[in-house]
């Protein structure tokens, strides 16, 4: 016989992955409409020796996104708590922020004041939710390793163009 587990503050565990899935798809929709010039701006700056060619942030966003998605609703099943998801729902903000600033607007200066926010928020998130679910922690990680990439590189790129 199967078990249903039981709702957390009134949803169903599925029908809240589909809600986190929803949400970070949103946040990934307006990278993608922001960057729709991104490989012509990018393909124009000045770019460290070290700098990822443009086809792999596309591949590489997308596993991240759906391991944030992950991330977030593990905590949430697990009865995380609202501060937790304060800092899941602060980071998916500045996500949602940095690809306009940076090539909507070519703000780089503004666009790596975002992603220094963001991977203050990135670790905060980790530290809060390795307590309720280490799972979800551990989730956050890559997406820490690559936003630390990325910073590095929006520093490289804000000095050289």
């Amino acid at each position: 016989m199967t078990t249903v587990q039981p709702a957390r503050r009134g949803v169903p565990a599925p029908v809240a992955l589909v809600g986190f899935f929803a949400v970070v798809a949103t946040v990934a929709v307006i990278g993608a409409l922001a960057s729709m010039q991104a490989k012509s701006v990018y393909s124009g700056l000045s770019l460290p020796a070290w700098a990822p060619p443009a086809w792999l942030f596309g591949p590489v966003w997308t596993v991240l996104y759906v391991t944030i998605a992950l991330s977030g609703w593990l905590f949430w099943k697990a009865r995380g708590s609202r501060r937790g998801l304060g800092w899941f729902a602060a980071g998916l903000v500045l996500n949602a922020a940095w690809t306009p600033l940076f090539f909507a607007a070519g703000a780089y200066a503004a666009a790596l004041a975002d992603i220094i926010a963001l991977d203050l928020v990135i670790a905060g998130t980790i530290l809060s939710f390795r307590r309720t679910s280490p799972l979800s922690a551990a989730l956050q990680v890559p997406y820490l390793a690559w936003t630390l990439f990325a910073t590095a590189l929006n520093v490289a790129i804000l000095f050289l163009n």
